[in-house]
């Protein structure tokens, strides 16, 4: 089985004299959507490797000669795993800038290395394209609503990823989501910050995992792993670069009343999640099914919100006294308010909200409903 990415035609995205980046966790899929495309165009191509050290040595060397000699005659230039590359934005802007009618794609798996790299040189020059594990409107496209909906108690334990998607065998899905953790999630960080060794990131991560849907406090968790609050918020943010959380801040329009210092996390697979805490229990037997729910509809909505034409920014609100709201979208000049519950449909503090901000809305996402929200 081989389920349809929502930005397969790759045709429509490249221009000629720009660069396409497809940003995204490893084993989400670029690659395989790469080359995939490159087999059905017409274009004359070139496809490499940031991880060729002859690559490496010629994009990073800033020698226009060299580089214009590299990639002169094709119509595209493909570099998989950009982010390998040294300087690899300022070789990419020499090639648009100097050779007429040639289209780039370069994929990268860690944002902070390859948009650290890339923005400047190549402002004006790109267009970046996001890669998540696989949205529930791309597997619309492979089910109907009831087989998607039959789905569901699988993708809050496994998650989806193409690897785990496509495996039957449970023990199997379980395997692999270790491989993943174990072997590529971390592996851009240790490799390109000179972290010293993985059991501190996976400690981190595991406390995290354990206060999805609760704001975080980087002191408590400085003083749990015995980290100091700056190396704690300097992981967190690799975290974020690197596609493993999401960290989502407190909305307020400077009312006394409300919280807005801390901030939420949240993973961007939940098999990656239950992987990290040692559980794929199914949903019956857990007693965490809140945490579960709330993970999955924040991954979902925000892929949903990048493949869409929809523009907000997002927040959770809590004032003081404990009364919140999961999640806010600030769109069209107005408040949405969503609460996140698997059964129920009453939004406990929808009037609290209401009573500070009356243009809004309120609405609850369960189970009964939750399609509309992510597709």
């Amino acid at each position: 089985m081989k389920i349809p990415r929502i930005h397969e035609d790759l045709k429509k995205l490249i221009k000629k004299n720009k660069v396409l980046l497809i940003y995204g966790p490893r084993r989400v899929g670029k690659t395989t959507l790469l080359t995939d495309f490159l087999k059905r165009s017409k274009l004359k191509y070139k496809l490499d490797s940031g991880e060729n050290i002859l690559t490496q040595e010629v994009l990073s060397s800033q020698n226009f000669k060299k580089i214009t000699d590299y990639c002169r005659g094709y119509e595209l230039l493909a570099i998989d795993e950009a982010h390998k590359i040294p300087n690899i934005g300022m070789g990419l802007k020499i090639i648009v800038d100097h050779i007429p009618q040639i289209a780039v794609i370069a994929t990268g798996s860690s944002s902070f290395e390859l948009a650290g790299q890339i923005g400047e040189p190549l402002v004006g020059r790109e267009r970046t394209l996001m890669m998540y594990p696989i949205s529930n409107i791309e597997l619309l496209r492979y089910h109907n609503q009831y087989e998607l909906v039959n789905k569901l108690p699988e993708l809050l334990v496994y998650g989806s990823y193409p690897q785990i998607l496509t495996t039957e065998d449970k023990a199997e899905k379980t395997q692999l989501l270790n491989e993943i953790v174990q072997a590529y999630l971390l592996k851009d960080i240790l490799e390109l910050e000179k972290v010293k060794g993985s059991k501190v990131l996976l400690d981190l991560l595991r406390l995290v995992a354990f206060q999805v849907g609760s704001e975080v406090s980087l002191t408590e968790l400085g003083t749990q792993l015995a980290l100091d609050y700056k190396t704690v918020a300097r992981y967190l943010d690799l975290f974020e670069k690197s596609f493993i959380l999401f960290n989502l801040r407190g909305y307020s329009r400077s009312l006394r009343q409300e919280v807005t210092k801390k901030s939420k996390y949240y993973f961007y697979d939940n098999g990656v999640m239950n992987a990290i805490i040692s559980n794929f229990n199914q949903i019956e037997i857990r007693n965490d099914i809140g945490m579960l729910w709330e993970n999955f509809l924040v991954a979902e909505r925000i892929k949903k919100l990048t493949y869409t034409p929809i523009y907000a920014n997002t927040y959770f609100w809590r004032m003081w006294n404990q009364k919140e709201i999961d999640w806010i979208e600030e769109r069209e000049g107005k408040l949405f308010g969503y609460e996140f519950k698997y059964t129920g449909n009453i939004a406990k503090h929808k009037a609290a909200f209401m009573e500070l901000y009356p243009e809004s809305t309120v609405s609850v996402i369960n189970k009964e409903n939750y399609l509309d929200f992510i597709t």
